[in-house]
């Protein structure tokens, strides 16, 4: 590199003009697919060659042009999920396959051939509700269910795949071996990057050649597709213009342009597709590269009288087209069947995990900025928050908390004593979290390096020495995290012995994790870097961070013998980064803007299995006018993960900087936060155990509600609340949408009611968060707020039943200690459920498996949308005794009033209202 690691490293040297990052003209392999399928070459499948295994069936395709042959396995797997895999018969050396992803070996159910012929193959799972039809020339494959294709592979025919090849140095000395299918003339060669792809000053060499695949799925009947976080995009996925595509290549791109589709911090190659009647998923296990094209196909209206009725039928229906492209690897794709959302997400995360559970205070606020100055500025922002009475439970340090950007240490001159400081946050029930970033200092004094240098621990460059980029601290060199040995290594680092100044309190953030490398090709690292089993950092970039996120979450389990939950916040991540902690949507802006953006970037997370998701309130870049702060505070205090955080040479944005009505205003939100952590609570634990997502777009939740499937402005929290941002400035009214012919929405500031299936008008004012509640539902609550959430343990609920238009509703509640994995080994855990029907609201246990004890009690309990005054409120405990209640009753908006109860929220009651 040109530097020496002296030079002084500046935010500017994140900072770069965008045109360093490529689009797809720069891409090789985008250019060579495209070209190469322009000539439409076609594939054969060679079902003579079919074999039954005890968990796929194989077969070989061949390319008419080149007759070399393809090895396609199809595995049928529990829970109504397909598996493809489309590799070389025999290639030169092994190609990459995704490992550590999955969350096992998926448990497959034998293929039972159904019907066959010359020219076709018809797979079934055995249940015959879905079936897999193989025509062989051209090679296409049908998913079909109920006698409905639902979905087809290969029918655009752009099954694309580049063998490994001699390199062309060995390949010179060898006689009449040059392989027919590629042209290696120097002209041929610099267009389409085959052994050298060159980008700015930068050249990667390719030392096996091109090795690019790709595979088209059409999806009939399909018009609306989302998911391929992350991009700073709308929730449904666009249509690809020409030279255009989704690109999913983790990079750090600082204050990323919205409303595009370029590659950012993480990757996720799964997409959902819904439309009336059913949600498919597809998931592209790939971790290079990789480009997805869209297009769909409006549906076409023919009259009857010009064709039979079938083929009238097939023709109005519209059809999605998805184009994968990825630089290397294998074809490796699951197609998720449904048929609902909530099916999709089951399958998914029997594949790659659930959401981790996470530690309570995780879902309360945090307070973050680049930096806090010193032990000093900690203990004086801590008090400010006691002072102006606003809860939060978390203060963060970035890298400026280290010794000259060394992790794992502390400056001596600004935090000469840390443990005394977390002893401070400890007594107020507060944790800290502190940044780790895989890039390590160049200095051999530094003994992370020295020891991680010894072992050879480090990514290699190409020429087989340590891989050295420049990052914070000048010239760096990078953890090689995809060895597990190494991740190992780096877990044993979070010991209390091992990190000095480390206390229980502390958690970590991983940060720069793409990898950010500055004055590399894209701010990244060099493609032909060598990774542990010799494979090139082109096959498992995407991954690269996952496993930092995966090593620093194990570590803290470890430093707690087992016994205590993580918390790591990761900004580059992949399919299955919720089992490891939370994500975030990088380095935004100060703009509305990008408030109103984070609303689909993390909807299209969510759906995608990462719930524990976030955006930085206020935008990271720039100085938030007061009214963007106190709207994006509104908005935060609704969505799963919740941070203020601001970049150096910023302003400083503590809540109470901007006035005492600013103030008041986010205290407001920052308290409706804490206020709802018993919700939240009980939400992520429903992500964990069943896959829902916590943050879910209204099509989720009103699946036949065509009208829902576009919202990307207001959202789902659970199944019961609806919120709707403010996102535009000096708003006095916005147009919320509220779903459902058959539902009643209530205003949960106004208790004032709507039925649903209708856009209200709703009036706003600084002070207006538009949150609703859906009728038939129960929400549990927090009825006094603490400083933290760790000083709320005991106090009281309420709940809050708001009834459907038949006089129901139901809820659900869980509880543990918040911080061990007790709920899991011990099944320490109470999960409650409560119903409302006929005048009567019973608490009843929903597991009977969890046993925990907890003094709390349900103070309060607010019914709306009760259309007559009560008479007689009484409780019926377990120990049979009936008490009278008092009670208020609003008949202006439908509200009955039960305070000063004491019902243990862990035990069974009734109350009746007659």
């Amino acid at each position: 590199m040109e530097t020496d690691g002296k030079e002084e490293i500046s935010v500017e040297d994140e900072a770069v003009d965008k045109d360093i990052f490529k689009d797809c003209s720069n891409i090789a392999f985008y250019r060579r697919q495209k070209q190469q399928l322009s000539k439409k070459s076609t594939y054969q499948a060679l079902l003579d060659s079919v074999t039954v295994g005890k968990d796929s069936t194989n077969f070989q395709i061949i390319n008419e042009a080149t007759k070399v042959p393809l090895l396609t396995e199809v595995y049928s797997i529990e829970g109504n999920i397909f598996r493809f895999k489309i590799n070389e018969e025999s290639p030169l050396k092994p190609r990459y396959e995704v490992p550590d992803v999955l969350t096992s070996k998926p448990n497959t159910v034998r293929l039972i051939s159904c019907s066959r012929d010359i020219g076709s193959l018809e797979l079934t799972n055995g249940k015959g509700d879905l079936k897999c039809h193989i025509t062989a020339n051209p090679f296409k494959v049908d998913l079909v269910s109920e006698e409905e294709v639902v979905m087809s592979i290969n029918s655009l025919g752009q099954l694309y795949f580049e063998h490994l090849q001699i390199p062309l140095k060995e390949r010179a000395t060898k006689e009449n071996e040059e392989d027919a299918s590629v042209d290696t003339s120097q002209q041929n060669q610099e267009d389409m990057g085959l052994w050298e792809e060159k980008f700015g000053k930068y050249v990667d060499v390719k030392v096996n050649g091109p090795a690019s695949i790709g595979l088209d799925f059409s999806l009939n009947g399909f018009e609306y597709l989302y998911g391929l976080p992350q991009h700073a995009e709308s929730h449904q996925l666009k249509n690809t213009g020409d030279g255009e595509a989704y690109r999913l290549y983790n990079l750090d791109v600082y204050g990323y342009k919205i409303n595009d589709k370029m590659g950012i911090y993480g990757s996720v190659p799964y997409l959902l597709a819904h439309k009336l009647g059913r949600t498919l998923g597809i998931f592209w296990l790939n971790s290079s590269e990789t480009l997805v094209e869209i297009n769909t196909e409006p549906a076409v209206k023919y009259t009857l009288t010009q064709m039979g009725t079938v083929a009238a039928k097939q023709k109005v229906t519209s059809r999605t087209n998805v184009h994968w492209m990825s630089e290397s690897g294998i074809i490796d794709v699951f197609l998720l069947t449904g048929p609902t959302p909530s099916d999709v997400f089951k399958q998914y995360s029997s594949l790659t995990g659930t959401q981790a559970m996470p530690p309570l205070f995780s879902l309360g606020y945090h307070q973050c900025r680049w930096n806090y100055e010193d032990e000093h500025d900690v203990k004086a922002v801590d008090a400010g928050f006691d002072k102006h009475d606003i809860p939060y439970d978390v203060i963060w340090l970035d890298i400026e908390h280290t010794e000259g950007k060394r992790y794992f240490t502390w400056d001596k001159k600004r935090f000469p004593n840390p443990k005394r400081m977390q002893e401070l946050l400890q007594n107020k029930k507060r944790k800290l979290v502190v940044i780790s970033d895989p890039h390590i200092k160049i200095d051999p004094d530094y003994s992370v390096y020295a020891k991680a240098k010894e072992q050879g621990f480090f990514v290699k460059n190409h020429e087989g020495g340590d891989f050295e980029g420049v990052c914070w601290p000048g010239l760096s060199s990078y953890l090689d995290f995809t060895n597990p040995k190494v991740r190992e290594w780096y877990s044993g680092l979070f010991a209390f012995s091992v990190y000095e100044g480390s206390t229980d309190i502390l958690y970590i953030w991983n940060d720069m994790n793409e990898p950010s490398v500055f004055r590399g090709p894209e701010l990244t690292m060099h493609k032909n870097a060598i990774h542990h089993g010799n494979w090139e950092h082109r096959e498992l970039h995407n991954i690269y961070g996952f496993y930092q996120q995966m090593a620093t979450a194990e570590g803290l389990i470890q430093r707690s013998k087992g016994k205590e939950r993580p918390f790591v916040l990761t900004r580059s991540f992949f399919a299955g980064s919720q089992k490891y902690g939370a994500v975030w949507t990088g380095d935004n802006i100060a703009e509305w803007s990008y408030l109103k953006i984070s609303i689909p970037m993390l909807l299209t997370l969510s759906i995608t299995g990462i719930s524990f998701c976030g955006a930085d309130v206020g935008g990271f870049i720039g100085n938030p006018e007061a009214e963007l702060l106190v709207r994006w505070y509104q908005a935060g205090a609704y969505q799963p993960f919740f941070r203020s955080h601001a970049t150096m040479n910023t302003k400083r944005r503590e809540p109470w900087l901007f006035g005492e009505e600013n103030t008041r205003l986010i205290r407001q939100a920052i308290r409706e936060r804490y206020a709802l952590l018993p919700y939240w609570y009980s939400l992520f634990y429903r992500a964990h155990v069943t896959s829902e997502p916590i943050m879910r777009p209204l099509w989720v939740e009103f699946p036949d509600e065509l009208q829902t499937f576009g919202v990307e402005d207001e959202y789902m929290l659970g199944s019961a609340l609806l919120v709707h941002p403010v996102t535009e400035p000096k708003a006095t009214v916005v147009d919320v949408f509220l779903p459902g012919s058959n539902e009643v929405w209530y205003d949960s500031k106004t208790f004032a009611h709507w039925e649903g299936a209708c856009t209200v008008k709703i009036p706003v004012a600084l002070d207006t968060i538009p949150v609703f509640q859906r009728g038939g539902s129960v929400v549990p609550i927090k009825t006094t707020i603490g400083k933290s959430t760790g000083w709320m343990t005991d106090f009281p609920y309420g709940l809050r039943v708001a009834l459907s238009t038949e006089g129901s509703a139901v809820g659900e509640f869980y509880l543990d200690d918040g911080h061990s994995f007790q709920y899991l080994h011990q099944k320490q855990f109470l999960h409650r459920k409560f119903s409302f029907c006929s005048g009567v609201l019973i608490n009843s246990c929903a597991d009977e498996r969890g046993h925990y004890l907890s003094k709390c009690v349900v103070e309060q309990i607010l019914v709306l949308g009760l259309k007559k005054q009560p008479s007689l409120v009484t409780t019926h405990s377990s120990d049979g005794k009936d008490q009278p209640v008092a009670f208020t009753y609003c008949a202006e908006t439908s509200t009955l009033s039960l305070e000063k109860l004491s019902l243990n929220v862990g035990t069974d009651w009734k109350v009746y209202i007659k």
